[in-house]
């Protein structure tokens, strides 16, 4: 029975950490007004740039160094979400085209491009399932020494790689870069209502374009863990990225765009998402019920935040709108 429980803990803190970084991503791009749906597209971008950066590292390098690897990775992974993010930008601030038309074009766009390098690499490797970054992977996957082999303690809280307590700590530092600096504080200012920012002399396109960016670019890095950690290196054209990016977004209205409730809503969400497999005697039926429970769950959240009708509740309230100075 506790072995069960620790699994199941196990189960839900990885695949919580994907979601967790593609919802706080999100949370820093809608603070600054700007609504990307495309991140489960972003999360496609980031993992193919990683997995294809490190693939040739590895293939071309005699010794590969574990260290180098995870920056490529990382680098990569993170650099090509950042140019997702800008592309978004350009359409959507300085075009001003729709943002939900844009976002969902992303997707489509990322998913596509992600999955055709995903299957040239695969016939690179020679197969499905023969891609090897085994060296990265590792890497991501190496658990803390000693402190995994504590009993109980080590398994729930250190049998994880670096990712796991890095997306906790970004989580953490981004709410306290919203809630208590001064940056912060213009950004959300901007997202709440541009006109005002832009008389108090806030840069309103600036913060727009560094808020998405690197919005995208954390977003892109749950594409990379997904990858490097998740499917232990290597690409599966399934559709699950872009399953995750969605609850990402589902994730970011279950928060209530606070960064510090995505650690343990993505948590929630991995439990809930997961139960299906530790509970004896489900028919498939019954298991694809209790896969929609995350989702389930958000509307029953979103629901009762209407109803409440509080503020600090909602959403930016500039979110979604296009913003054209000379219209103020």
């Amino acid at each position: 029975m506790l072995t069960s429980i620790l699994s199941l803990i196990q189960a839900a803190v990885v695949f919580g950490t994907v979601i967790m970084l593609g919802c706080i991503g999100e949370i820093l791009s809608e603070k600054s007004g700007s609504l990307n749906l495309g991140v489960p597209g972003i999360m496609y971008i980031g993992a193919i740039a990683a997995l294809v950066g490190v693939f040739f590292y590895e293939g071309a390098a005699e010794n590969p160094s574990p260290f180098l690897c995870v920056l490529i990775a990382l680098g990569c992974g993170f650099g090509a979400a950042f140019a997702a993010g800008l592309l978004f930008s350009f359409l959507t601030i300085t075009l001003r085209a729709n943002q939900n038309v844009t976002g969902l074009t992303l997707t489509i766009f990322g998913s596509g491009v992600a999955n055709f390098f995903g299957g040239s690499l695969n016939k690179l490797a020679g197969g499905v399932g023969q891609i090897s970054v085994s060296v990265t992977s590792d890497a991501f996957r190496t658990k803390i020494p000693e402190l995994s082999d504590i009993p109980i303690v080590g398994p729930l809280l250190f049998q994880y790689g670096f990712m796991v307590y890095f997306a906790v700590i970004a989580a953490i530092l981004l709410q306290f870069f919203l809630s208590k600096t001064y940056i912060g504080l213009n950004l959300r200012a901007v997202g709440e209502s541009p006109e005002a920012a832009d008389a108090a002399g806030i840069h309103v396109i600036r913060y727009k374009y560094l808020a998405t960016c690197i919005g995208a670019g954390i977003t892109g890095l749950g594409g990379v863990y997904y990858v490097m950690d998740y499917i232990k290196g290597t690409w599966a054209n399934d559709g699950s990225i872009e399953k995750l990016g969605w609850l990402a977004v589902a994730l970011v209205i279950f928060t209530t765009w606070k960064p510090k409730n995505s650690i343990w809503g993505a948590y929630v969400f991995g439990l809930l998402y997961w139960a299906y497999y530790y509970i004896p005697g489900l028919t498939r039926s019954s298991q694809e019920i209790f896969k929609m429970l995350p989702y389930i769950v958000t509307i029953i959240v979103l629901v009762a935040v209407s109803f409440r009708n509080k503020k600090e509740n909602l959403g930016p309230a500039h979110l979604g709108s296009s913003y054209f100075r000379e219209e103020r």
